[in-house]
């Protein structure tokens, strides 16, 4: 079965296959070679792509290492729509850098004599991170792991995205879930929280299975983690 779609100004073409589309004669490049100027040029990965695109990773890798030369159409409009253009200035290699809104990175968390204080960067002057497709940036901070003290679950460089209700708020929907916190020592962690002995109280339970839970402890505030971003797929300004 061909596809059917319109180039140009009132034209279209019918395609029997994806390798008959890709040597269209008003191409002047293959589909392969749009996309891999595209990514040269605007510095975006291929993982980013596929997010942004809802195409697969693995289907974007066999295209670049030539094992494909094309792709199906409705699929090739959307790779070309996560570089900002329509296909057909895809094809003619008219792309550039997707503008997106930022979120700033507060600061960084890790375990034991490795977890800093938050907001740690002055103010406007810290780092940004492109903020991840599907989620709203508004009144959305990020904090980065480092270490490995949250293996397996979190890997250094991971960046985990949160939202503070009030500056000093413990919300009770937090009992249960992986959150970020502060205690009342100014120490920031990433812990799953659960309701201590006492009310005021709260049991702070390790994500690493060797690591130590911490028992009875006050918080100053504490906030779910809304989304968890692997360090590769982070664009960080």
């Amino acid at each position: 079965m061909g596809f059917i779609y319109p180039i140009g100004q009132g034209c279209i073409y019918a395609m029997r296959s994806q390798q008959e589309w890709g040597k269209l004669p008003h191409m002047q490049q293959t589909f392969r070679d749009a996309f891999l100027a595209a990514i040269k040029s605007t510095g975006k990965s291929m993982r980013q792509v596929a997010l942004d695109a809802g195409v697969s990773y693995e289907q974007l890798k066999n295209l670049a290492q030539g094992k494909s030369k094309s792709t199906n159409v409705d699929d090739a409009v959307r790779i070309a729509a996560s570089f900002g253009t329509n296909l057909e200035g895809f094809l003619e290699g008219n792309t550039s850098p997707v503008d997106r809104p930022t979120i700033a990175i507060a600061g960084k968390v890790g375990a034991g004599a490795q977890v800093p204080v938050f907001d740690a960067y002055p103010k406007g002057g810290g780092p940004q991170v492109e903020c991840p497709p599907g989620l709203t940036p508004t009144g959305i901070v990020a904090v980065e792991v480092e270490g490995d003290s949250m293996e397996p679950v979190y890997s250094d460089g991971d960046l985990l995205f949160y939202s503070r209700n009030g500056h000093d708020s413990v919300p009770s929907d937090i009992v249960g879930h992986r959150c970020v916190c502060e205690d009342e020592d100014g120490m920031g962690w990433v812990k799953q929280v659960k309701a201590g002995d006492e009310p005021g109280l709260f049991h702070l339970i390790s994500l690493n299975p060797g690591a130590n839970n911490m028992w009875n402890v006050r918080l100053k505030w504490a906030a779910r983690v809304q989304l968890h971003w692997p360090a590769d797929l982070a664009k960080k300004i």
